[in-house]
């Protein structure tokens, strides 16, 4: 039974393309889509997908965060805010972000039963490039290409017990040498960086490469299109807008 999401709403260091437009509000959390805010449409599908668990929003003040879960601190990058947000949270642990628009009661309960399922301390949610790309050609997205396949995250984080945070605790390292080139190839390894660079490096490889780093299993769930689909920039923004008026 998953005991606590967390849903990450708080804003990230440096500016925000979408807010330039929405001067007085503190988050891209708070940003309505078809009528209403982001937060609301996500903390709805995870209160409905899992009813039996707490809702920790983190990063917002604690009047705008209350109608929907109980306040949390953020930190400082997405990292250093599921550290924050987790003390004390009851595992397992679902984390999501706010600006995750799109989300459905289908998608968490399929994420999450399907992460139960699997033996990893922490379970990622992906979705193939092939599969994104099918149902929106054209809307530029980020994705890790390697050897066997090329996919996106989905924002949607399993973590079984404590041991899952290890993983962010690696990553808010390397967030820290991100502008030191041999600090952050030291800490994750030349060859792997070489080997990812070149797309020599497979999805199972990757994962036990992060296990060695952080003594944590790591196993994924792949999803439909629309998992992959959160709000960074305007032509995203329009794009949850259209398939939200699609659904109506």
């Amino acid at each position: 039974m998953t005991k606590s999401v967390l849903i990450l709403a708080g804003r990230r260091p440096g500016p925000d393309p979408l807010l330039s437009e929405y001067g007085d509000l503190p988050s891209k959390a708070l940003i309505e889509v078809g009528g209403r805010t982001m937060l609301s449409r996500v903390a709805e599908a995870v209160g409905a997908a899992l009813p039996e668990a707490k809702v920790l929003v983190s990063g917002l003040p604690a009047e705008r965060a209350e109608p929907y879960g109980d306040t949390v601190r953020g930190g400082e990058g997405p990292a250093a805010a599921v550290l924050a947000g987790a003390e004390g949270a009851a595992f397992p642990l679902l984390v999501t972000t706010a600006d995750h628009a799109l989300l459905s009661v289908k998608t968490v309960s399929r994420f999450v039963t399907e992460a139960q399922d699997q033996k990893s301390d922490l379970v990622v949610g992906l979705a193939d490039r092939r599969t994104v790309e099918a149902r929106f050609p054209g809307h530029k997205r980020t994705f890790i290409r390697l050897s066997d396949r090329s996919f996106t995250g989905c924002n949607l984080f399993y973590m079984r017990s404590e041991k899952a945070l290890a993983v962010a605790r690696f990553w808010r390292k390397l967030e820290a040498h991100r502008k030191r080139p041999f600090k952050l190839a030291s800490e994750i390894g030349p060859s792997v960086l070489l080997r990812f660079a070149l797309q020599a490096l497979s999805t199972e490889q990757l994962f036990s490469q992060l296990e060695r780093k952080t003594g944590v299993s790591i196993g994924a769930v792949y999803l439909p299109a629309e998992a992959a689909v959160d709000v960074d920039k305007p032509s995203d923004l329009t794009l949850v807008e259209e398939i939200l008026a699609g659904r109506a």
